[in-house]
């Protein structure tokens, strides 16, 4: 028989599982898009975390040191503003690049424009690493 106390806490914890579940799924992927790979972090998910965090970094670094733009809003050109949105999923980067006014020359060089595009994929990445940390947080991917 069961015992009544065992099977009365059951649904309360079932109940807490879920709001940290929900909340989770919330804060991971906020928090990974605002520092890459953060999001992976906070679910103890250390070396996808930091192979994440090198690898957003390494990128819009690169870019950057190829003297690549980083894209401001813009409602001109469409592809300016798909560049301004995969440069934003880059999070904290993009606004430290914005703030220091990194990458905001005219491409001159070949490889700026090469640069220009890291930083874009950087941003990108970033993203799909926030969608990530929210796959794992919902219980969807381990």
């Amino acid at each position: 028989m069961a015992n009544p106390q065992n099977t009365a806490t059951l649904p309360r914890s079932a109940k807490a599982a879920r709001a940290q579940s929900n909340s989770m799924a919330t804060i991971a992927p906020l928090a990974g898009w605002l520092l890459p790979g953060l999001g992976h972090f906070i679910q103890r998910r250390y070396i996808r975390g930091v192979l994440l965090m090198l690898s957003v970094f390494v990128m819009f670094f690169a870019g950057l040191g190829m003297q690549g733009k980083v894209y401001s809003f813009n409602t001109g050109d469409l592809l300016d503003i798909l560049g301004f949105i995969g440069d934003l999923g880059a999070g904290v980067l993009y606004f430290v690049a914005r703030m220091m006014d990194w990458g905001v020359g005219n491409i001159h060089r070949a490889v700026a424009d090469y640069g220009t595009k890291y930083i874009v994929v950087a941003g990108l990445l970033n993203f799909v690493a926030a969608v990530d940390a929210h796959h794992i947080a919902i219980g969807k991917k381990q």
